[in-house]
This record gives structure tokens, C-alpha cells and sequence, in this order.
């Protein structure tokens, strides 16, 4: 699967987003350092979410695995 990087530039330099993770917004001074705020924000939102879900299973019976797939 590939995401989607979106960066715009503003007055102060660029805003970017992955626009099929939400809250996956940072900016930059550069383009450059947009893109590598970016691969850190995603990393940082993919880290808290996988929190909240194992907070949200604790003391059930669950199941978890590797899941991947190919985006058509």
C-alpha cells in the first residue's frame, strides 16, 4: 500500500499532510524538512493509536496479527 503525501506552501513555508491518515498535519521551514517532519508525524500517530487500541481490549479475549494488503 502507498499513501499520499500532500504538502502546500504558505507564507511560512510548507504544511503537509498524508491525506488517508488523519492527524497526520505538520509544517516546515523547506520542503525537505516538511518531508521528514512528515515521516516522523505519521510514525508518531501510527504509535498512539496502536496505544488506544490495545487500551481499549485490555481484559478481553482478542486476537492480533500482521495485516497487509495491496490497495487497488
Amino acid at each position: 500500500m502507498q499513501l499520499t503525501a500532500v504538502y502546500i506552501q504558505a507564507p511560512e513555508g510548507f504544511i503537509g499532510f498524508v491525506e488517508e491518515l488523519p492527524g497526520t498535519n505538520t509544517q516546515g521551514r523547506t520542503l525537505a524538512e516538511t518531508r521528514e517532519t512528515l515521516r516522523d508525524t505519521v510514525i508518531s500517530v501510527l504509535k498512539a493509536n496502536r496505544e488506544l487500541a490495545e487500551k481499549s481490549i485490555v481484559g478481553q479475549s482478542a486476537l492480533r496479527e500482521p495485516f497487509e494488503f495491496a490497495a487497488s
